[in-house]
Order: C-alpha cells, then structure tokens, then sequence
C-alpha cells in the first residue's frame, strides 16, 4: 500500500510539473478507486498532499523568475475567498453524484483547452480582451482586468472546494485566455495559485471537523515531490500547444473513467 501511493503521488506531481493543472484531477480518482478513500475524505487528502507539492514547485519556478507573481495573488486571493463555499457544497451532494459532475466539468475543460491548442498562435479569444499587457509584457491591472481575474478566481475557489483540486485545469486556462499570459509562465503561475487556494480549502475543511490522513497525505507530498521535479523538466522540452493537447486527452479518459464507474 506504501509503495502504490507513493506511486499515485508521484503521478500527480508529475502531472502538476507538466501542466502546472492534471494533478488534483488524478488525485481524487487514484484515491477513491486506487486506494478505496470515499471521496468525501479523497478532498481533504487531496488539498492537502496537492497543495504541499504544488508550492514546492512553486518555490521552483519562483527562483527560476517565471511565475508572474502579482497576477498569480491577485487571482489566488478570489480563490481563497471561494473555498470555503465549495467545501460547503460538495457535502450536500452524493458522492457519486459528485464524481459525475466531476468528470463532466473534466470533459468541459478538455474540449477547451484543446480548442485553445489548435488556434494559431497569435489568434485572439473573446476573453483575451479583458487584460492587456505592455512592450515588456506586464500585466495592466486595469479595473475591467481585476474583475475578471477575480471573477473567474471565486470560481476557481469554490470548484476547488466542491471537488477537492487544486483547481489547475480551471486556472491555466484562464490566465492564457484572460491575462494573454504565456503557456508555461501560466503552468508556472497556476503552481502558487494553487498552493494557497488549496491552503485555505485545507483550513476550511479542518475547521469543519472533518478527518484528514496525514499519513496518507504525507506519502502523497513524498511521492509527488520526484514527480514534480521530473514533470517540471519535461514541461521545459515541450511546446505550448503539446502540452494543452496532452492535457485535454489525459482529461478525457480519466473522465470517461469516472462516468463509467459511476453510471453503469
């Protein structure tokens, strides 16, 4: 049992590496199918153990100077606020209706990113709008851009409760769409994003009496620590485009997963 979780943390911290974004989304249903935690538990253990390696590998990227901070806390702050309130929802729903709506949010997000990844590479979006950037390529923090950013931050937060990630896939998408951000200074972003958005669901869920494993939780951080150093390489090597459309299938098929075992 040791050794398959820190199998399974491993995969998500090389998930997180890779896409700044995979790496709840592997935690909930390798916890819940992998190692039989109800998934009411497999949200607090996995804020928790994605949070801690998500800030590892954000204190990376933060020495490597590709996070772009101010945006990063700016949207991290709206997302805090939302976890709580995510919490909250996802113990007034059954949990196989929980997985269900889970995947289908997944498939969503995939179909997205992949859309993103085969626009040509100067082709606007109808959110890119909101944000602006300079010559130098900072962010103008116009009053618009703030509310958006916020905007699309609460609801990360409250996705974040209500199904115990780290909110990743919501977050790089929207930095490229909304902020014009790039796609790796976005993967890297997403890291500090999700380190204190899952910090708050954390502190929200103890405060709400619920059990959380450490033990568990800490084999997870040690697993997802080598597959955090290792996805963050490969993301280096690999282009933009790749890496979204990677994510949108790794997307699907852990969504297709999760419908099959919780409908048929």
């Amino acid at each position: 049992m040791i050794a398959l979780t820190l199998l399974f943390g491993s995969i998500v911290g090389l998930s997180l590496g890779l896409t700044g974004g995979g790496g709840a989304i592997f935690a909930v249903p390798l916890l819940v199918y992998g190692l039989t935690v109800v998934p009411q538990e497999a949200v607090g253990v996995s804020l928790a153990a994605v949070g801690t390696t998500a800030l590892i590998g954000a204190l990376q990227r933060l020495r490597a100077q590709e996070v772009d901070l101010g945006t990063g806390v700016l949207f991290a702050l709206a997302g805090m606020a939302g976890a709580p309130l995510g919490l909250w929802l996802s113990a007034q729903i059954p949990a196989s209706l929980l997985l269900v709506l889970f995947a289908l949010l997944m498939l969503a997000v995939a179909v997205r990113m992949w859309l993103m990844a085969s626009k040509p590479s100067g082709q606007s979006t109808p959110l890119s709008a909101a944000c602006a950037r300079d010559e130098h390529g900072r962010l103008a923090l116009t009053s618009r851009c703030v509310l958006v950013l916020m905007a699309v931050g609460l609801l990360t937060g409250i996705l974040s409760g209500l199904f115990g990630v780290g909110g990743g896939f919501i977050i790089v998408p929207a930095l490229v769409l909304v902020s014009g951000m790039a796609m790796h200074r976005a993967v890297a972003t997403s890291l500090v994003v999700i380190a204190l958005v899952s910090a708050s669901g954390v502190v929200s869920y103890l405060m709400a009496g619920r059990p959380l494993n450490m033990v568990l939780t800490g084999l997870f951080v040690v697993g997802g620590i080598g597959g955090m150093v290792l996805g963050t390489l490969w993301s280096r090597k690999l282009a933009g485009p790749a890496l979204q459309q990677g994510f949108a299938v790794a997307l699907v098929v852990v969504a297709a997963f999760v419908i099959t075992r919780n409908v048929w």
